[in-house]
């Protein structure tokens, strides 16, 4: 098995993301910018890290389903992505694992409402609480422009579950990939 993948998102001057829509959903806010990349830079307003490691809520066939229909990042026409910094409350964290997945999966239907939006918006959860940083979860997704709209309703959907509940911050950094 490969070592877990370490991703550092910066916020700069320069990078292949142009940064056109930076919002505060919950909580405070991150420092303006102009362009995102997914590695260090110099000159960076913040970098959030995380890992990319082993699935933590997912069932064995949830996971099959998953990869039977889920799109892989850099796909030529998903010129449009967005970076979903969320933190958790303590609340949640004090949860045993199987309580959180029962919010998760049972009550918010987490997996099963993401399913309606594959294989047209692609993502890939990175985790970054363990290594300190400000927030538990950074999500990447990418899709096409045309995909835009399905990309808002499934935030709307799962912004509207139970598990919002326990988000205590929330930013949503929105960007279009230069040519």
């Amino acid at each position: 098995m490969p070592p877990p993948l370490t991703v550092t998102f910066a916020a700069g001057p320069t990078g292949p993301w142009r940064i056109e829509r930076l919002s505060i959903v919950a909580g405070s806010a991150l420092p303006a910018a102009t362009h995102l990349a997914m590695t260090d830079q110099p000159g960076a307003s913040w970098r959030l890290r995380g890992v990319v490691s082993h699935p933590r809520y997912s069932t064995a066939a949830e996971l099959k389903t998953l990869a039977g229909v889920q799109a892989g990042l850099g796909r030529p026409e998903a010129t449009c992505a967005a970076l979903i910094s969320i933190r958790k409350s303590e609340a949640w964290w004090s949860m045993a694992q199987d309580e959180r997945r029962a919010v998760f999966e049972d009550r918010s239907r987490h997996i099963a409402l993401s399913l309606k939006y594959l294989p047209a918006i692609a993502r890939r959860l990175h985790h970054a609480r363990d290594l300190g940083e400000p927030f538990d979860f950074l999500t990447w997704f990418e899709f096409a422009p045309e995909h835009e709209r399905a990309f808002d309703d499934l935030l709307a959907e799962l912004r509207a579950s139970p598990e919002w509940t326990y988000v205590e911050r929330e930013v949503e950094i929105r960007v279009r990939r230069i040519d």
